[in-house]
């Protein structure tokens, strides 16, 4: 499929843009999906999801090296994490290609809403590190949690990241900082999962998928930047804000 020179300009805007967030907390999802749907209308879903998925990969592998200089992480949760995260991610692509995802929409509807009222209801929820679980169950919430997410982002998409750092500062006690560092480790892992599902089946653009790539990635590197000298107090604020955009625009795709 042909992209023109203006398409592909603007795009990469929203890429960019998109990369910023999702280094921060996730939902870059939430603005580079809908722009390529509506910038390439004609062009089949199907292969908007995997073109989707390409840019992410590079802009959250960046960001997950840039935390990893700057922020301590938990290796062992986060390797495990990724681990089943890959696999559900892999498996949730595969169902994407078959069927629609929209019926999961109002469930996904229900559980942000119910994410932004626990968040909004504890204001000092993720300021600063209160681990509270064992290490054996530490590790079954990085196993049911990753496999869960991971499928999720393979078949829907937009939030995932969001979801992880909720999941990681929520049931773990990690900040919201430490969580968005290592949500990007097991992101990059669910985006690379769905990738390669969608390019086996052919479902990728990639001349325009790499130039998106490349604004993801600067994006990213911003973005992982200003969340590292801002702290987790600014990091809670800015997902407050995508996850009220996010209940917002599943709201309007379910009720509209």
């Amino acid at each position: 499929m042909d992209v023109g020179l203006q398409e592909v300009l603007v795009l990469c805007v929203f890429a960019f843009l998109a990369g910023g967030l999702d280094a921060i907390v996730g939902g870059g999802g939430l603005v580079q999906l809908p722009a390529l749907l509506v910038v390439l209308p004609q062009a089949p879903v199907v292969a908007l999801l995997g073109t989707n998925k390409l840019a992410p990969v590079v802009g959250t592998a960046s960001a997950a090296i840039t935390y990893q200089r700057r922020v301590v992480i938990d290796r062992r949760t986060a390797a495990v994490m990724a681990g089943t995260a890959l696999v559900g991610s892999g498996l949730g692509a595969l169902l994407a290609t078959q069927v629609g995802s929209e019926l999961l929409k109002p469930v996904v509807l229900v559980v942000l809403i119910a994410v932004l009222g626990y968040t909004l209801a504890r204001p000092a929820l993720g300021e600063v590190e209160q681990l509270r679980l064992t290490a054996r169950a530490q590790q079954a919430v990085a196993v049911v949690g990753g496999a869960a997410i991971g499928f999720y982002d393979g078949f829907v998409g937009p939030g995932t990241g969001s979801f992880l750092v909720f999941l990681l500062v929520g049931a773990v006690g990690l900040s919201f900082l430490h969580a968005s560092a290592t949500a990007k480790i097991v992101n990059t892992m669910t985006n690379l999962a769905a990738l390669a599902l969608f390019a086996y089946g052919g479902h990728v653009l990639w001349v325009l998928g790499a130039a998106m790539a490349a604004a993801n990635l600067a994006g990213s590197q911003i973005g992982a930047r200003l969340a590292v000298r801002r702290g987790s107090a600014w990091v809670r604020r800015v997902f407050v804000v995508v996850v009220g955009a996010l209940v917002l625009r599943l709201a309007y795709d379910v009720l509209g």
